[in-house]
């Protein structure tokens, strides 16, 4: 047998981690944009570019159109009120009547713009979140991401700030596209009227754009973003009370949870008052500059009026132009509040892509500096030299364990609690890696893993019976059967039927929960089975008969349990002993100490250790 060997140093949680970067919000620069681009070009660029293409061309199209008929309303405008000043009758109707077929066309082509423009970004969502939830599903990001504690709230990520920035990206991008489009048409018609007023106009918005952008900036994307990040933790906490209704009540934890909320909501409310109050700013520099704006043009006007020179309906025309040009080049200054929040939204989504999505994976495991265990294709499970951390720590849970699991073979963990027993069964699962060593695998596809609180869905009790399989090419009369196999022989009959749906965690004891999680084990019939505790909830006389079910199936298990009943069930022993350590010894003369399993500590050995070796 390998000798056991005492841990390295830092075997406590401890010991303090790296600092982590500081989150922030980019302000509206280069590094804003970038980040912008990161989340939003493949949608341009990859197998829905067609579609996206198409639609942008189209609401351009529209947006074209709708630009002419307003410059053609704003001429009528100015028409009827130069008609109305000099009381010519016959030039007023006829401008009505051109005013009426004007918005004959320009009312369907607004309403139709509108709606594909939602439909655009509706499609761009679907898709996005599709791209997303991908890398939140596959290889396991979703668990790793739990314990990140750079990325918070990765589902409110996905569900909120990916339909923020698909329909505020559309939203922007259009209102640019109609400003360019604006300031060229309404500038030709100003620049005919008056020189002055557009030189004026010029100065007037890039002052008011450079003030908007410095002085109130990087504030507001800075409170936004933590806004985005405080709101979301007080929603979780909500959440978490919600799905944890039960134990809490059982504790009498009302007045710990309520601390708890407050304390997320004193966050939320604390972040939002600095936020108003800079907001506050904002919204009196924003009125004045758009107030001003019903004056300066007359103002300049007026001595043109005033001697005749020019029309009243011609001032009228140019104050038109006048606010559609200032509306076209201060569009930054009248939608910097909502451009700021989203800014603030485009970083949160930049930083979960850059966890999890694809492009990003190789970027990320060249940064990893941290050794990871390997894993290799085999025959049978073996663990070769392994060394086992937990996640942002140095502690050694497991030290160069070394053993194999042949087919046939059973194999009972045990030790004390927080000695790594659990542990070691996520490493085998592939679900923590920092450490060292090799585990040589089957095809994880013939891995079963049964916790000690099952996972029931919503849904029918058919699908809690075939799950993780969406499907089986079981009947019902096998399905049936199975549940008898794992005693619940009427449980289809007392919920009604296969097909009932119910609220199951609420529904089922723990011990239910279990059986029916064996009952999974019979449907998919793997290869290998990991119970952890799997069946703590059971009576003596229910464990021993679902593990000798298990055992006449030909199953390699792998199980954590403390009762010396299940030891028949096994072939080997594996002894954590803390700080690293570890014995194997053989099932058949293996004893629990009568004091261990009371106190629920790992058994003390007996017998000698067995030397493993590890095949290949």
């Amino acid at each position: 047998m390998n000798k056991p060997t005492s841990a390295a140093a830092g075997a406590h949680d401890d010991t303090p981690a790296p600092p982590k970067k500081r989150l922030r919000a980019a302000p509206l620069s280069l590094a804003a944009w970038k980040q912008f681009v990161d989340v939003a070009k493949p949608y341009w660029l990859e197998d829905q570019k067609k579609k996206a293409w198409f639609l942008l061309l189209l609401l351009i199209a529209l947006m074209l159109v709708e630009t002419k008929l307003a410059v053609m309303l704003n001429d009528q405008a100015g028409e009827m009120t130069s008609a109305l000043a000099g009381k010519d009758g016959d030039r007023f109707w006829n401008s009505v009547r051109q005013c009426l077929v004007i918005l004959a066309f320009a009312i369907p082509v607004y309403a139709f713009y509108y709606y594909m423009r939602d439909l655009f970004a509706n499609q761009w969502r679907q898709w996005l979140t599709g791209r997303f939830l991908d890398g939140y599903l596959k290889g396991r990001k979703y668990y790793e991401l739990g314990s990140d504690a750079e990325i918070d709230n990765p589902d409110q990520r996905i569900s909120e700030d990916v339909n923020t920035f698909t329909g505020k990206s559309i939203h922007f991008l259009l209102i640019f596209l109609g400003s360019i489009m604006q300031l060229v048409a309404f500038s030709a018609v100003l620049w005919s009227i008056s020189h002055v007023l557009v030189g004026v106009l010029a100065v007037y918005a890039l002052l008011g754009t450079v003030i908007a952008l410095y002085v109130f900036g990087t504030p507001l994307i800075h409170l936004n973003f933590w806004q985005l990040r405080r709101e979301a933790d007080f929603r979780f906490s909500l959440m978490r009370l919600r799905e944890n209704a039960e134990s809490i009540a059982f504790y009498r934890g009302e007045a710990q949870e309520r601390a708890h909320i407050d304390n997320k909501l004193d966050k939320v409310i604390h972040n939002f008052s600095r936020l108003i109050k800079k907001q506050r700013s904002l919204n009196f520099f924003q009125r004045t500059f758009s107030q001003l704006t019903l004056v300066l043009p007359f103002v300049i006007l007026a001595e043109g009026v005033l001697s005749g020179e020019l029309e009243v309906g011609r001032a009228i025309q140019a104050a038109g132009a006048f606010t559609a040009v200032l509306t076209a080049v201060g569009i930054i200054v009248d939608n910097f509040e909502s451009l700021s929040r989203f800014v603030a939204g485009i970083g949160r989504l930049q930083a979960l892509a850059n966890l999890m999505l694809p492009e990003a994976g190789a970027k990320r495991g060249s940064e990893d500096q941290h050794p990871r265990i390997e894993k290799r294709p085999a025959q049978h499970l073996a663990l070769e030299a392994v060394t086992l951390h937990p996640p942002q720590s140095e502690r050694v849970l497991i030290k160069e364990l070394t053993l194999a699991v042949k087919p046939g073979d059973a194999l009972l963990i045990t030790g004390d609690s927080g000695c790594g027993k659990s542990s070691l069964l996520r490493a085998i699962a592939g679900l923590w890696h920092k450490g060292s060593g090799v585990i040589h695998h089957p095809p994880l596809e013939e891995f079963f893993f049964l916790p000690q609180q099952p996972y029931l869905q919503s849904g029918t009790l058919r699908s809690q019976l075939i799950y993780p399989s969406a499907e089986s090419s079981l009947s019902d009369d096998e399905l049936l059967d199975i549940l008898s196999q794992v005693h619940l022989p009427h449980l289809a009959e007392r919920v009604g039927g296969l097909d009932a749906v119910q609220d199951w965690e609420k529904l089922l004891s723990v011990g239910e929960q279990q059986r029916l999680a064996f009952g999974r084990v019979l449907v998919h019939e793997p290869s290998i089975v990991i119970l952890d505790e799997a069946t703590s909830a059971l009576d003596c006389r229910n464990e021993a008969s679902l593990y000798a079910r298990l055992r006449e199936n030909g199953a390699t298990l792998i199980s954590i349990a403390h009762r010396p009943a299940v030891l028949r069930h096994h072939t080997h022993v594996l002894r954590l002993t803390g700080e690293g350590k570890w014995e194997i010894h053989e099932a058949s003369g293996y004893r629990f100490d009568e004091s261990d399993v009371t106190a629920d500590n790992g058994p003390a050995p007996t017998t000698p250790s067995l030397k493993v070796v590890v095949a290949g």
